[in-house]
C-alpha cells in the first residue's frame, strides 16, 4: 500500500507593520542627550558648563571684546599707522614728607603732509607735577603746580655735575596779553651734603592770587632714575623713534648725486 501523501497548511501571512510619521526638523540636534526629555512647561536651568581658562588667563580674556581702534586723525602719540593701537600712559613719582614730584611724558605732536606721510608739528616734554602734603602719607593733587621740560631743558639736566644747578623761567603767557601775570621758575641745585638735588617750582599766579613754593628733595638714586629715564625718552620726545621705525628696506631709493650741495657731502 502507497504511504500517504503529505498533508500542506496554508496560513495566512501576518500584516507589514503600520508605517510611522516622519518628521522633518529644521535643524539636525547638534549632540545626543541621553537624559529623559523635560515637559515644557517643566523646564530646568542646568548650571553652565566651565569653560577651562587658557594659559595667562589673569591677564588676558579671550572672550574680552578688542580694544577700540586709535583715532585716525593723527594727533597726540603715534600717527594712524603707527605699529601699536592704543594709548599707554606712565609716570614715575617720588613721594617724601613735605611734597610729591611726578614726571609724566607727553608724546610729539603729529601733522599730515599731502604725500600722505607725516611730520612733527610739536615736540614732546616731560611733565613735572608737584603736589603738596597735607598729611602722612597723603598729597593735595587739587593744589597741584606743573611745569613742562622741554627737550634742551632734559638735556641741560642731563649735563649738571654733581655741584652744579640750573634754573629755568617759564610764562605760559608770553607774547599774548597776559604776559607777565604768571611766572614760573624750576631750581635744580645739589643738597647742603651732596647726596642728592632739590627741585624747587615757584609759582606766582596774579590772575588766580596763587604765590606758592614746593620743593622736594631727590636721593642720588631717584636723579640716576631720572638721568637714565631721560635718556631713553629724548628720541620719542622728538619723533626720531617713530622715523626710524617707518624705515622699510624694500622703500629704500638711492640718493642722486649733485654736483655742488654742501648739505648732500657725507651722502655716498
Amino acid at each position: 500500500m502507497p504511504p500517504p501523501a503529505p498533508l500542506f497548511l496554508s496560513l495566512p501571512s501576518p500584516p507589514p507593520p503600520p508605517l510611522l510619521p516622519v518628521h522633518h526638523h529644521p535643524k539636525a540636534p547638534q549632540a545626543l542627550s541621553l537624559a529623559p526629555p523635560l515637559a515644557s512647561s517643566r523646564r530646568l536651568a542646568l548650571p553652565a558648563c566651565p569653560v577651562a581658562s587658557s594659559r595667562h588667563s589673569d591677564y588676558f580674556d579671550p572672550r574680552a571684546p578688542p580694544p577700540p581702534p586709535p583715532r585716525g586723525d593723527g594727533g597726540y602719540g603715534r600717527p594712524p599707522n603707527g605699529a601699536h593701537e592704543g594709548r599707554v600712559f606712565t609716570s614715575y613719582s617720588i613721594y617724601k614728607g613735605k611734597a610729591a614730584l611726578s614726571f609724566d611724558p607727553r608724546p610729539p605732536q603729529f601733522v599730515p603732509l599731502d604725500s600722505g606721510a607725516y611730520k612733527v608739528a610739536k615736540e614732546g616734554f616731560v611733565l613735572l607735577q608737584f603736589a603738596p602734603a597735607v598729611a602722612t602719607r597723603q598729597y593735595d593733587w587739587t593744589r597741584k603746580q606743573v611745569f613742562s621740560l622741554s627737550v634742551w631743558e632734559i638735556g641741560t639736566l642731563l649735563t649738571l655735575g654733581p655741584t652744579d644747578s640750573c634754573e629755568f623761567f617759564h610764562d605760559p603767557f608770553k607774547g599774548r596779553s597776559e604776559e607777565g601775570k604768571v611766572r614760573k621758575v624750576l631750581k635744580v641745585e645739589p643738597t647742603p651734603d651732596g647726596n642728592g638735588r632739590f627741585f624747587n617750582l615757584s609759582v606766582q599766579n596774579r590772575l588766580l592770587n596763587v604765590d606758592e613754593s614746593i620743593y622736594i628733595p631727590i636721593t642720588k638714586g631717584e636723579f640716576a632714575v631720572i638721568v637714565s629715564t631721560f635718556n631713553y625718552i629724548i628720541p620719542h620726545l622728538m619723533g626720531w623713534s617713530t622715523f626710524t621705525s617707518s624705515i622699510k628696506p624694500e622703500e629704500s631709493r638711492a640718493y642722486s648725486r649733485p654736483q655742488s650741495a654742501p648739505e648732500y657731502e657725507w651722502r655716498r
